[in-house]
């Protein structure tokens, strides 16, 4: 391994530091009994609080090689000032601790403890007095020089010379958390996002539930899998490309309403909205139908706005989304026709093909009129629908899932909500009929013998489920990454995931 000279000049330090008898990489805990975030906020002067604090993070500023020092050590809630003593820390004639060990050999990165007193500077900064510090670990790398300046116009904080390589943030992503904090809050409210859902299906009385993840077929959408092969079964397995039909299986077996937050995989293509392995919320309600699930869906997004980001208005890019319901509701054959001048809605296979040829729409031998209808919506109207909407009633042939509808013939009780242009969630009045489930899976097969890789496998085990008797139940899937994109203004999905695929590292 070649090191770098400030990778070399680092080693030498841990040497040293060895040498005077400091534990580097302590074993022993660390007491914490403040954050930088709740000094700075909550200390008085007059009251005098905060005298007996006790703080870890990592050095971020050293400033000062004298018997006085500053440095700015930053916690897992932001930064605060240190004032650093010689004679504060090296009480009697040991000045070891603070000449050469914290004048010398602390580098920007490093973790240490402090325990001390907060007081204000003469220039108005809350600062810790120090009193006692340590060692927690040495940084054998660098930190990437991130330098923060105070505008003396606005009094914000502004950094110059930042870590904004997408390809290096991706992947080190642990050093982007560090020097760049407003990445840090993306996935805090990613995690509000959650854990706001997750509160709102619990307190209706729903349960949260777990599904395989590798399962013996890729059921519950249309998408190609990843495939694996288990030794000991010597038999192939999938990751799971949806849990659709796992969640329902629980349906049938009694409960009334059931939930996952998971992961799902799709040997698919990557783009700046897709990620082969991404974080979808799947629930399922029994006695309900996707009329009634639109309306859960506006209250529950709405509660998730104001959650995250304090109302329901979301500035996206020049856009303002309004979270707020209810939402547009516009029928699949409708928005083709607002948006085209086209009516698809009594086309058959070969007038599709033809429609799509005269608008430009690039097709194959593969499509049958579900996907050609599909890419129709794609290509003329999908682009158009920013504000949220509900796409219903969609051709059958496009929902191997989904209930008939109840008054409109060759369609299905669908919908897909799209913001900005993307779908964020697809949703169903779901199909509990075993032998018109058995037909629409028969369906698929004629088309992946056509060359449809995407086309859903036959289930014989769900459909066996379903034979035993699955009550009227609506079912939804949302995007989490989609969605916390909208809601902390991102336009790519690789920000609002930690560790986003990436090409192998030359």
């Amino acid at each position: 391994m070649q090191l770098s000279e400030q990778e070399i000049v680092r080693r030498d330090a841990l040497q040293k530091l060895r040498d005077l008898g400091v534990d580097p990489y302590p074993a022993e805990m660390f007491e914490v009994n403040a954050f930088a975030a709740d000094i700075k906020e909550n200390f008085d002067a007059e009251q005098n609080n905060y005298q007996n604090v006790s703080l870890a993070g990592r050095i971020m500023i050293v400033r000062g090689k004298g018997k006085v020092s500053f440095a700015e050590l930053q916690d897992s809630t932001g930064r605060i000032q240190l004032f650093v003593k010689r004679d504060n820390i090296c009480p009697g004639e040991d000045k070891t601790m603070y000449d050469p060990v914290f004048t010398k050999l602390l580098d920007i990165g490093d973790f240490i403890g402090v325990k001390g007193e907060v007081f204000v500077t003469k220039t108005g900064e809350t600062s810790i007095r120090v009193k006692e510090f340590k060692y927690l670990s040495k940084a054998l790398r660098p930190l990437p020089v991130v330098k923060m300046k105070k505008n003396e116009e606005t009094g914000e904080m502004e950094t110059f010379d930042s870590f904004t390589d997408p390809e290096l943030r991706y992947r080190q992503r642990y050093v982007d958390l560090v020097v760049n904090p407003h990445v840090r809050d993306i996935f805090m409210k990613r995690s509000k996002v959650i854990n706001t859902m997750r509160n709102y299906f619990d307190g209706q009385g729903w349960m949260e539930v777990e599904t395989p993840v590798l399962q013996p077929l890729h059921g519950g959408a249309a998408a190609r899998p990843f495939e694996t092969h288990h030794n000991s079964l010597d038999m192939p397995l999938y990751l799971r490309i949806a849990n659709e039909l796992y969640l329902k299986r629980l349906i049938v077996g009694g409960f009334d309403g059931v939930y996952e937050f998971g992961k799902m995989f799709r040997n698919e293509g990557m783009d700046r909205t897709h990620n082969p392995e991404f974080t979808s919320m799947e629930i399922y309600v029994a006695y309900k139908d996707y009329v009634w699930m639109m309306a859960m869906v506006e209250e529950c997004l709405e509660k998730v706005a104001v959650a995250v980001t304090g109302g329901t208005k979301v500035t996206l890019g020049d856009k303002e989304i309004n979270f707020g319901g209810p939402y547009r509701r516009i029928s699949m054959y409708d928005s083709i026709k607002e948006y085209t001048g086209v009516d698809v809605s009594g086309m058959d296979e070969e007038e599709l093909r033809k429609t799509c040829k005269e608008m430009h729409i690039p097709i194959d031998a593969s499509m049958g009129k579900g996907k050609l209808i599909d890419e129709i919506f794609g290509e003329k109207v999908e682009e158009h629908l920013i504000q949220p909407t509900f796409l219903t009633d969609y051709p059958i042939e496009m929902t191997p899932l989904a209930k008939k509808h109840r008054s409109k013939e060759g369609l299905v009780e669908r919908f897909e909500l799209f913001i900005n242009g993307k779908e964020v969630a697809n949703a169903y009045s779901e199909l509990n009929d075993p032998i018109d489930q058995r037909g629409r899976f028969e369906d698929q097969l004629k088309l992946a013998a056509r060359g449809d890789d995407e086309a859903m496998v036959l289930d014989e085990d769900f459909l066996r489920a379903l034979e035993y008797g699955m009550p009227p139940t609506s079912g939804l899937g949302i995007g989490i990454d989609r969605l916390t994109m909208m809601l902390t203004n991102q336009t790519s999905i690789q920000e609002v995931l930690f560790f986003p695929q990436m090409k192998a590292e030359k």
